[in-house]
């Protein structure tokens, strides 16, 4: 009977999430009803779909719009300011050299760097990020480890206390990381699962590199991951204001801009 319950629950957010994406925003008490269950109910479906990264609560229902505290799913985030991500990219696979170990987080911006790491071949790659995974599996020169634990669909990565653990098996020249939101010289991101993965990185890594394109700076986040002063360098793009880049620099934070051709 309870695996029944459950089996329904998760078919019904399955809908809510579809049923979000589609529109945009949705109210809360409109898919009270076209569900067929109490307000109370579609409260607790949108809290665990904000908490896999699905969509974001807002006042009277839930959105799908990306904003400053939600970076939406994958595909959204790959849709956002390419040409800076792949700046970025560019920028970080010169830090990269054959014959070394790196890793890279979930983040869309390590994926574009993850399109490139095939020119640095003998490359040990070591990721969480199955789009990661799959790009690089097979591919000549590349010896590739990935990293297990629980399965976020939303982040399409395994995250949490398990893919945490594995990153203490291994060690890693450098870490490529990106973040969701750099406030008042701290990275920040609306998960936590995503937080114990990082941090371990970070640990298990002799270099540590934060790539971050200036819209961070103007964004929030829930839970702290690091200082910028952990980082041993930071990559921004050259639309940091200038007042920003002093701060962090003043901070005693390795600053790199990154142009970003112009198409």
């Amino acid at each position: 009977m309870g695996s029944e319950r459950a089996a329904v629950r998760v078919a019904r957010r399955d809908r809510v999430r579809e049923r979000v994406g589609a529109a945009g925003f949705v109210r809360a008490d409109v898919l009270a009803e076209e569900f067929g269950v109490s307000l109370m109910t579609i409260h607790r479906d949108l809290d665990a779909l904000q908490a896999e990264g699905w969509l974001r609560k807002v006042r009277g229902g839930a959105t799908s719009v990306p904003s400053a505290v939600f970076h939406g799913d994958v595909a959204a985030r790959m849709a956002t300011a390419p040409e800076v991500k792949r700046a970025l990219a560019a920028a970080a696979l010169e830090l990269v050299s054959p014959g070394e170990t790196v890793m890279v987080d979930e983040s869309t911006t390590c994926l574009h760097l993850a399109q490139r790491l095939a020119e640095r071949v003998p490359l040990t790659v070591i990721t969480h990020f199955q789009p990661v995974i799959g790009m690089l599996a097979g591919v000549p020169g590349v010896t590739l480890i990935g990293l297990g634990g629980e399965y976020f669909p939303a982040y399409d990565a395994f995250l949490g206390l398990y893919t945490a653990e594995g990153v203490t098996k291994v060690r890693a020249d450098t870490v490529f990381l990106s973040t969701t939101a750099v406030s008042r010289g701290r990275c920040y991101h609306q998960s936590q699962a995503t937080i114990q993965v990082k941090r371990a990185m970070m640990e298990a890594a002799s270099r540590r590199v934060l790539l971050v394109d200036h819209s961070k700076f103007v964004r929030q986040g829930l839970y702290a991951l690091a200082p910028l002063t952990d980082f041993d360098l930071v990559l921004a793009d050259e639309g940091l204001p200038a007042a920003q880049r002093r701060r962090i620099r003043d901070a005693g934070v390795p600053l790199t801009t990154v142009p970003v051709p112009v198409r």
